[in-house]
């Protein structure tokens, strides 16, 4: 499994993971072609080797005439659905701009689409947006390991005025992400950087079990007076061949809700995206007995699993943590018995034969249909899936 990880020690901005990608060997003509499909007059991304506190680094520069548009979303997403770009290409750098635009429309109490884009909605950045999401589809990984993000400290000016760092749409963006402690006063993280790692991150933390095959090392435009204002991203292959991702546990302790209370509270967090919910018999306070309900969920689902769970039980408050999970690589995948066709999907580690799951909702159909017991079902599916080999 080819996994990419990107060590923020200084931030992370659109120029520089732009740089880095160029820097690890994705061609910087194969991501000019296609921002020239863009439509913008006169773009040009010029590459240059500088050095940032004694080491070698790759530094981009968006070159383009004056301009004084500002632009709203749609003007963003038709001009990359007219462009050239491949339809994942279209997709990532799509799926940036509108996290992007979600974060600047809660930030300004509007909607995604009356968000005005300032400074991301120059052509510099879009080039950066853009650039980036053509690099990681040449680069081709199945999983983006990052490191925890440092934003700086102090203030910054931005079209509204004196912020503090990190801005808001940045902060916006980097709820659910760890951050690392910075002092240096400058803003690190900006926010194209921001909306690429909550776009396209898997996981953070350390280094993973990887062997490394080769880094790319993408430049900050400014020099920092204690620290190399580099993003180091390294590309290689997976030591585990599992697949990996972070995701967030959301639980409370219940005593005094009906379960009645408990089981609709769980079908609700099913409905607001959790991958898993079970509960938990527990002994509390004054040998009560009580619940726990737990759940799994993705980064940017915990705030809506949040508020199921105040809205529902009226728990007094939950715990949160994120948590590394490693799982089979999966695909659905079918299978025809004498019972008609079973859903299901396939698990496999890389290297080995994969397994088949067939789906209860499919399997229960079929016996119901044709009145036979449900497990002649599933033993029906796995043995067409046997005879498939």
């Amino acid at each position: 499994m080819k996994i990419v990880y990107l060590d923020c020690l200084s931030g992370i901005s659109g120029d520089m993971t732009l740089a880095a990608l160029v820097d690890s060997g994705v061609e910087l003509a194969a991501i000019s072609s296609g921002l020239d499909s863009l439509g913008l007059p006169g773009v040009r991304l010029a590459a240059s080797e500088v050095k940032r506190k004694g080491f070698r680094a790759t530094h981009i520069t968006v070159e383009h005439p004056p301009e004084h548009a500002h632009r709203h979303l749609h003007h963003i997403t038709d001009m990359i659905d007219a462009s050239q770009l491949s339809s994942r290409q279209k997709d990532l750098a799509k799926r940036i701009f509108t996290r992007l635009g979600e974060a600047e429309a809660k930030v300004h109490g509007t909607t995604l689409r009356k968000v005005h884009f300032h400074e991301v909605g120059a052509v510099d950045s879009i080039a950066d947006i853009v650039g980036a999401a053509i690099g990681w589809d040449l680069l081709g990984v199945d999983r983006i390991a990052c490191s925890p993000v440092p934003t700086g400290c102090g203030t910054v000016t931005i079209a509204h005025g004196t912020c503090s760092i990190p801005a808001p749409a940045t902060a916006e963006l980097l709820q659910g992400i760890p951050l690392a402690e910075s002092q240096v006063p400058a803003e690190l993280t900006t926010p194209t950087g921001a909306a690429i790692v909550a776009t396209l991150v898997d996981q953070f933390g350390p280094l993973p079990a990887m062997k490394i095959e080769r880094i790319g090392y993408g430049a900050g435009t400014r020099e920092l007076a204690d620290q190399p204002n580099l993003l180091r991203l390294f590309v290689g292959e997976a030591a585990d061949g599992l697949a990996a991702d972070q995701v967030w546990v959301v639980e409370t302790n219940l005593d005094d809700v009906p379960g009645e209370v408990v089981g609709y509270a769980t079908a609700k967090l099913w409905e607001a995206g959790a991958l898993d919910v079970y509960t938990t018999a527990i002994q509390m306070k004054k040998n009560r007995p009580g619940v726990t309900i737990t759940v799994l969920c993705q980064p940017p689902h915990v705030e809506k699993i949040e508020r199921v769970l105040f809205r529902e039980t009226g728990t007094l408050g939950v715990r949160r943590w994120p948590a590394s999970r490693h799982k089979l690589e999966r695909k659905p995948h079918q299978v025809e018995t004498e019972f008609g066709t079973v859903e299901g999907k396939l698990g496999w580690i890389a290297g080995q034969e994969p397994s088949f799951s067939p789906e209860f909702e499919s399997c229960s159909r079929l016996a119901i249909a044709r009145d036979v017991p449900l497990k002649s079902v599933y033993e029906a599916a796995h043995r067409a899936f046997s005879g498939e080999r």
